[in-house]
């Protein structure tokens, strides 16, 4: 009768499976590439947009607009870690014998059934074809084992019984991945931080739930430089950083688009900029055309400043900055207002919208102001992350290198010499091998191995 299995036998049993462990990176797989398809770390509005209500509703219950992070999907990679521990452990045992037996034998009948056993003759004695066997095969192979037989002797020698350990190094190494990237999901943080130039700020805002997060630093921005092509597009920019800790100034560094700044396992990357709306731009360039005559003229202008224009009797005062300047129920943005005023003390309000910079030449009178160039202040937008697993995905993936090198290139291998008297002087010599992996590279190896034994 079939022994009856307890519950934690059953538990192993089902850890056990190579099944298992199929169906799991198989599940891995296909919610990765839903992960890549589906938006991450989006806005409701986002999602409503491309899904619909129900279709949000559905993504919000199964976290996968956060995918990486969700309950379900670290639950995968945990039973796939606990998979190839146990599997590992479970074929272990058997792979230790083959690589540390208490004594080392062979069976001389098995070799000499091998189909890639390799004939041929010797014209020296026996004695000699031993020597000269034993010194090729002990460069080839090593140690040597050596047994006389009824009809002469054979010899047996064998290398590289630890490369069998190259599948565990690569379980091993999995693990490790695998440990990281739960560290990373469930101890690291994604942010983003948004400084004005000569802002200063001790917290991010992690980016899906727009939650604070204290850094234990303060970050502040120096300054911000952008340039660009002539076709307006942004050719590079760049951020000056200053790192404030325990009110000390710790270091000052540029950084630019993947040349992040690192400081106590957080990192801190350029990823975005933009106008500053949380003060007014330094100052403005204007041209102020007289319509009678054509004539234009050029005035660098800041705030509360006042220039004389070309008539001799006008002036214009830069009066004030507005972040949303409405005209007529619009809303046209940032925008300076001014005044100018006449020899006859008359005022005329002018609105300089910096989305619209002719906009004051659709007003009648005598002048007519546009704005030519905006001294803008910008703020740098930072994208800061902390993972505390990296360096077990670092180990991780060294650990992959090496396991795979010793699984694909590298093999145990057993060599079996047979030297038999044939005639009076000759002498017969029979070489065959096994492998575990690369039957093919065996066979050039036992070529090898005939050729030095028929030069000796």
């Amino acid at each position: 009768m079939k022994k009856k299995q307890t519950i934690p036998e059953l538990i192993w049993q089902f850890f056990c499976s190579v099944k298992l462990t199929v169906y799991t990176l198989i599940l891995l797989a296909a919610t990765s590439v839903i992960g890549t398809v589906i938006l991450q770390n989006g806005a409701p509005q986002q999602y409503l947009k491309l899904y619909g209500q129900g279709g949000y509703n559905l993504i919000r219950i199964l976290s996968i607009d956060d995918m990486y992070q969700a309950w379900w999907f670290l639950s995968l990679l945990i039973i796939l870690c606990i998979n190839i521990v146990v599997c590992s452990i479970d074929r272990l045992s058997v792979t230790w014998k083959i690589i540390f037996p208490k004594k080392v034998s062979f069976n001389a009948d098995r070799f000499r059934k091998l189909k890639n056993k390799i004939t041929f003759s010797g014209n020296k004695e026996i004695s000699a074809l031993v020597k000269d066997c034993e010194a090729v095969l002990g460069k080839s192979a090593g140690k040597i084992i050596k047994e006389e037989t009824d009809s002469g002797v054979v010899l047996y020698a064998e290398k590289g019984r630890w490369t069998r350990i190259g599948v565990y190094v690569v379980h091993v190494s999995i693990i490790f991945l695998l440990i990281g990237a739960l560290i990373g999901a469930l101890f690291g943080f994604k942010a983003s931080l948004n400084l004005d130039e000569g802002a200063t700020s001790d917290r991010a805002f992690l980016s899906k739930e727009r939650v604070p997060i204290k850094l234990g630093f303060s970050i502040r921005c120096n300054d911000f430089d952008v340039k660009f092509y002539d076709t307006g597009a942004p050719d590079e920019f760049k951020s000056s950083l200053t790192i404030i800790e325990n009110g000390q100034e710790s270091f000052t560094k540029d950084i630019l688009v993947n040349h992040p700044l690192r400081y106590k396992g957080i990192n801190i990357f350029q990823s975005s900029y933009g106008q500053s709306r949380s003060s007014s731009p330094e100052s403005i360039v204007i041209e102020v055309m007289e319509r009678s005559t054509g004539k234009v003229e050029t005035h660098n202008m800041k705030l509360g400043e006042k220039v004389q224009l070309a008539d001799g009797q006008s002036s214009f005062m830069l009066q004030e900055y507005e972040p949303h300047f409405d005209f007529k129920g619009n809303n046209l943005g940032q925008a300076f207002v001014g005044t100018i005023k006449d020899n006859d003390g008359k005022e005329i309000m002018v609105g300089l919208p910096l989305r619209f910079p002719t906009f004051d030449k659709m007003r009648k009178g005598k002048f007519a102001v546009a704005v030519k160039e905006v001294e803008q202040k910008y703020f740098t937008g930072l994208q800061i992350t902390r993972d505390p697993g990296v360096w077990y995905v670092y180990i991780g993936f060294i650990l992959m290198i090496i396991g795979c090198w010793i699984t694909f290139f590298m093999a145990h291998q057993s060599f079996f010499i047979e030297i038999e008297k044939d005639r009076d002087k000759a002498a017969r010599i029979s070489l065959s091998g096994t492998t575990n992996r690369n039957a093919q590279g065996l066979k050039l190896k036992l070529n090898t191995i005939v050729k030095k034994i028929e030069g000796k």
